[in-house]
């Protein structure tokens, strides 16, 4: 037995795995022995082998299992040592303790790894990859080495969901974010491979506490993409949309499913409205199309002011009188920062289509009546807002396709410049896209998304209060507090919950009792 304990001081590390082969091959020695003097390398009798292997159990592995575990566990799985680890699962098994604390550790690397993902800001460009990599890792360790142990699975899922929940919403928007370029990217990329990573995306989104804020984000996403023409499949975009309604139910994507409603219900508007010589005629030469949205199903958007010039106004004017003889009563509110059109520049060398934001097409349409314009005199023609003159002028002029020339050149504008149309611009293409200067999604952007989710989070919190209190009559501040944890589907600190208390006594739908403080009474 002295061999064998030198064995056991030696199996930390990377020498972890030549122990477990070296305790694997002592077992099938011992049985062989065991095996009677009449088999083959046999010479013990076949009544000693279960008190022979129960002593190497207790010393080979129960003695020394949690060494194994502490110097060499994690290597196996970064190394995916898949044999060994296989080897480590089927030796630790005959003891009763082995796999439960096999599985503590496997929850304990599952942890650390994750949180260094998704604690790590400068990682937030590639976390959700690498969290989609990490739970493709470990669910191949869970199906292959531990044998598809249902232990070992619930323990990826309450590991992953214990992790992804410590930086609270960050996840969700870049799940969120991570669909919606998957979502554009469209080329190189089958219907089948697109499906796949959907679901590897909805498997992380399932351990997501704040579903509210991925809802905000996906939703924002998906409304571009819908108006701009950039999904690359229809068919993925509604697929997403039934998995995310089995996953959460038919209220989480009733807006969702309104929005995509909205896009066909235009399409048949515009087609009758084409049908309708008195109204189509109205608009000339002018080729266009719009989409009706209906208020409080798609995101909101800021009022952009913005001057229109008379031939655009005379054809929105056409498309508002012919939607509202057909449904009177109604109000509509033109959103200009969601516009684009396709415009016909005549450069010297040669005419091409300028594929561009409305922003940009009224800046670019001014230099129909002149050549030169300042800073001062666009903005008083378009009554664009400071900032976003100053992008879009930035995206004109000072970008990869200057269509102007700015004066004097430079990457910034100023109140000061003037703006000159580029006549000899020349580009091989004949349709050309000119990016907007975007924002960086922007902080504000993300911001207001952001603030949205916790101003509706205050009126669910609210709703639940009134609930329980109206049906309990009366509270302590302890037991309230419990059971709003309980019915609550995200996130928020019991201090949080005190403000909305408090908020609802101001506003005499609770007060609290006469001798007690601490018990809240629902008032009726």
């Amino acid at each position: 037995m002295d061999s064998i304990s030198a064995g056991t001081e030696n199996s930390g590390g990377s020498s972890v795995a030549s122990y477990l082969e070296h305790v694997d091959r002592r077992f099938e020695e011992e049985k062989t022995r065991c095996a009677g003097p009449t088999a083959i390398g046999g010479y013990l009798s076949i009544g000693t082998r279960k008190g022979m292997l129960i002593l190497l159990e207790r010393l080979l592995i129960e003695r020394c299992q949690r060494t194994l575990l502490e110097k060499g566990f994690d290597e196996l799985i970064q190394e995916s040592m898949t044999d060994a680890l296989a080897r480590m699962y089927s030796l630790f098994s005959k003891t009763s303790t082995g796999l439960p604390e096999m599985q503590k550790f496997f929850g304990d690397y599952i942890s650390k790894v994750g949180l260094s993902i998704v604690n790590d800001i400068a990682r937030d460009t590639t976390m959700v990859a690498d969290l989609l990599s990490l739970k493709r890792k470990m669910d191949e360790m869970g199906s292959g080495p531990f044998a598809g142990d249902k232990a070992f699975a619930r323990t990826i899922r309450d590991s992953f969901e214990k992790f992804i929940n410590k930086r609270q919403n960050k996840p969700a928007e870049l799940i969120a974010k991570h669909i919606d370029a998957l979502m554009k990217a469209g080329k190189g990329t089958s219907e089948s491979e697109t499906e796949d990573v959907l679901d590897q995306c909805l498997a992380l989104f399932r351990f997501i506490q704040g579903k509210d804020v991925f809802e905000a984000f996906y939703k924002k996403d998906l409304a571009k993409r819908l108006l701009l023409g950039k999904s690359s499949s229809v068919d993925s975009e509604k697929s997403m949309l039934l998995k995310l309604k089995a996953e959460c139910g038919p209220g989480f994507t009733s807006k969702l499913e309104s929005m995509f409603k909205d896009i066909e219900t235009s399409k048949d508007i515009v087609a009758s409205f084409k049908q309708s010589p008195r109204f189509y005629e109205r608009l000339g030469s002018i080729d266009m199309y719009v989409n009706f949205l209906t208020a409080g199903m798609w995101p909101t958007y800021p009022p952009a002011p913005l001057t229109i010039p008379q031939e655009l106004e005379k054809c929105q004017e056409a498309y508002k009188e012919f939607y509202l003889s057909k449904h009177s009563g109604r109000r509509l509110v033109w959103q200009n920062q969601l516009g684009h059109c396709v415009l016909r520049g005549h450069f010297k060398k040669a005419t091409k289509e300028l594929s561009v934001s409305l922003f940009q097409a009224i800046i670019l349409l001014m230099f129909n009546t002149g050549d030169v314009f300042t800073y001062k005199e666009i903005a008083l023609s378009t009554s664009m807002e400071a900032k976003e003159l100053e992008r879009t002028l930035q995206s004109l002029a000072c970008g990869k396709i200057r269509i102007l020339n700015k004066i004097p050149k430079g990457r910034d504008v100023n109140p000061d410049d003037k703006f000159q149309f580029n006549a000899s611009f020349e580009n091989p293409l004949y349709r050309i896209k000119v990016n907007s200067i975007q924002m960086k999604e922007t902080v504000e952007e993300n911001k207001d998304t952001t603030e949205k989710v916790f101003s509706d989070r205050q009126y669910q919190v609210d709703a639940a209060i009134v609930r329980i209190m109206k049906t309990r009559k009366k509270l302590t501040h302890t037991l309230l507090i419990a059971e709003l944890f309980d019915q609550l589907k995200f996130p928020i600190k019991a201090q949080d919950l005190k403000k909305r208390i408090e908020s609802l006594i101001d506003r005499e739908y609770l007060e609290r009792e006469g001798t007690d403080s601490s018990t809240y009474v629902y008032l009726a």
